[in-house]
């Protein structure tokens, strides 16, 4: 349940959508599927054509700015899928009508700003959804229950690789903000967050410490185009995270690996899509059935924006409680600035007082 959202009974909650570019596409897919509990009633876009088409593909009235859709006063989300930059002002903007509101990650690209935001929600009894919908894919629940269940025992490592490309291309055209400093952030914000989000949720610790080294290797952009990272948590779990966008010729993996006293286990493919090792002391009848967990995926994205609506559908019910709410974002937010801080720094970022997570 929360606390601040009112369950919604005997109609279909009436959601808004700002920031109809690359990522709105698998939203739309997932709210589709959802149409007997979602409405999608306006869209916002800045540029008219692509919320046009926004509009007539979900049945919704188009906006051209975000003012002018929060004068429609029936509204109870608002999705934001805006360059990362813009996540701080937007989820504020929404939170000022009154409207509770859903943000793509990473929440934002600064510590300060994400608290601020899941601050000023709380204030305004507003309900703060974020988007890590890669924790609803099968291989990863798979994986989480096995942490859960203590089938690793004491779990030595953790790691992760994001061997994707993005070419040059990616970046420049039609003006993009990607990898720009101040709307898009960096490789690690923007296309490994979901990733760092992962690790510290199987870690299930506070962080003790992160040393990182990012590269601009080869891309024409102001951020990283690479890098390196190496964690370790409270609890006395170490790990490593290796990042690059450099990948010849297309997205080769997505992973991540965890290693214990009793178990080894990873999840890899080109999107956390496939197990590729499952391996523990205490066999189960039910292995034989998680290895078939695997999916196949024309993209990076996943299956996991469903599921995620199916979250936000069922709290607005009042049958369940925000899985990813503004806490959880921030609690990979302050390790993913913490990796731009120490690179920055050119040494270890050691965690003292800070969020209470």
């Amino acid at each position: 349940m929360s606390k601040f959202i009112k369950p919604v009974t005997g109609r279909k909650i009436r959601l808004g959508f700002v920031g109809c570019g690359r990522i709105s596409q698998k939203h739309f897919e997932a709210l589709e599927q959802h149409k007997d509990n979602i409405e999608v009633v306006a869209v916002c876009d800045e540029v008219e054509a692509r919320a046009t088409q926004a509009a007539t593909r979900m049945g919704a009235k188009a906006y051209f700015s975000l003012d002018s859709m929060l004068e429609d006063k029936t509204l109870d989300v608002v999705t934001i899928a805006t360059p990362n930059g813009l996540h701080p002002q937007h989820v504020m903007q929404v939170a000022n009508s009154g409207v509770h509101v859903i943000t793509e990650k990473p929440m934002s690209i600064k510590l300060a700003d994400g608290m601020k935001m899941n601050q000023h929600c709380i204030d305004k009894n507003v309900q703060l959804f974020v988007i890590h919908q890669n924790r609803f894919n099968d291989t990863v629940l798979a994986l989480h229950n096995a942490v859960t269940e203590g089938r690793f025992g004491k779990i030595y490592m953790i790691t992760s690789n994001v061997f994707w490309t993005r070419p040059q291309d990616y970046y420049d055209k039609d003006g993009t903000w990607h990898g720009t400093k101040d709307m898009d952030g960096g490789a690690y914000l923007t296309q490994a967050s979901h990733y760092v989000d992962l690790m510290q949720w199987i870690a299930g610790s506070k962080p003790k410490s992160v040393y990182a080294n990012l590269k601009t290797l080869a891309r024409k952009i102001e951020t990283e185009d690479s890098g390196v990272a190496s964690f370790e948590w409270e609890n006395g779990i170490i790990g490593a995270m290796n990042v690059t966008m450099l990948t010849y010729p297309r997205n080769l993996e997505g992973s991540v690996t965890v290693l214990g006293e009793k178990g080894t286990a990873r999840v890899g493919g080109v999107a956390m899509n496939v197990i590729e090792h499952w391996e523990f002391a205490d066999i189960r009848p039910e292995d034989e059935a998680i290895l078939k967990a695997n999916y196949d995926t024309t993209s990076v994205y996943g299956f996991g924006h469903v599921r995620y609506y199916e979250n936000v559908i069922n709290v607005f019910r009042g049958k369940a409680k925000p899985l990813i709410d503004g806490i959880e974002g921030l609690k990979s937010l302050k390790i993913l600035t913490a990796i731009y801080d120490s690179s920055e720094a050119g040494r270890p970022v050691v965690f003292g007082e800070g969020i209470n997570f």
